[in-house]
């Protein structure tokens, strides 16, 4: 009956040490503009401290942004949530302290003491945001300025932008057509400041 008893403690360790051995996604804060920084940095303790093995991925949620100013596109990368990082780890002390004292780092989200970690359907959507081409156009554009309107049926037209729309990357300019002000609804790609 002895060994029965053992073997079943002894099945309940490893099943607490399998559940510790689990890598997870855990979210890191950090100091906001060192986001690429932290993962420099954390990505070179990971090798230096042959920590790869318990920290196994690093990744800085990014999505690229069209902007149009003085007619030019630029893209540029924009950070999905500004002062975070995420970390595909084994959590454990050695694991914990690697990360926890990278340069740029203030804390795991969660306690002080235990950090959370994040539901994997929260990371995969992270992450497809991330990865999706979808692309947000930024134009420096105000109420009052003249545009042309550079496509669809309206192109060659000169309006004056009455409201602008940038969460829909849209405006309404108010063109003359056969002599009458009409309001016409557009997206930022169909115009060129003047």
């Amino acid at each position: 009956m002895a060994v029965d008893t053992a073997e079943v403690s002894d099945n309940a360790e490893n099943k607490k040490s399998s559940k510790k051995n689990v890598k997870r996604w855990y979210i890191v804060q950090t100091y906001s503009g060192y986001e690429n920084k932290v993962k420099s940095n954390l990505e070179k303790r990971i090798e230096y401290m042959n920590m790869s093995d318990k920290i196994f991925r690093v990744e800085v949620p990014q999505k690229t942004v069209t902007q149009i100013k003085g007619g030019k596109k630029l893209e540029k990368d924009e950070k999905i949530f500004p002062g975070y990082v995420l970390v595909e780890m084994i959590m454990d002390e050695d694991s914990w302290y690697v990360v926890r004292h990278t340069a740029g780092v203030t804390r795991f989200t969660g306690s002080a003491k235990k950090p959370i970690p994040a539901k994997d359907s929260e990371i995969k959507r992270i992450i497809n945001r991330a990865d999706s081409q979808t692309q947000k156009i930024e134009l420096d554009v105000k109420v009052g300025d003249k545009v042309r309107i550079v496509s669809g049926p309206f192109a060659e037209f000169i309006g004056d932008i009455t409201e602008v729309y940038p969460d829909k990357s849209k405006l309404r300019a108010s063109v003359s057509i056969f002599g009458r002000e009409t309001p016409v609804e557009l997206e930022y790609k169909q115009i060129q400041k003047i």
